[in-house]
């Protein structure tokens, strides 16, 4: 049986950034372990399924606040 590589584990950033990272490591300060791991192929095709908005979480945060807000604005 051929080797399938290294394994991989998808991690989210405290933004919502997802990324690779050994599954053998402790993932970096602000990261955190999805529960997604595999092969790189696989790593990768679970963040396509599920990375749909690309927009930081701060970014997400703030227009939604400013859709609540009279007219939509940002600056109230």
């Amino acid at each position: 049986m051929a080797d399938p590589g290294p394994t991989f584990t998808v991690v989210v950033s405290d933004e919502g950034a997802f990324s690779l990272w050994a599954a053998a490591a402790a993932p970096p300060p602000g990261w955190q372990r999805t529960g997604a791991e595999g092969t790189e192929a696989q790593c990768l095709a679970w963040i396509a399924r599920e990375w749909t908005d690309m927009r930081p979480r701060s970014v997400r945060d703030a227009m939604a606040a400013a859709a609540g807000r009279p007219g939509g604005r940002a600056d109230g």
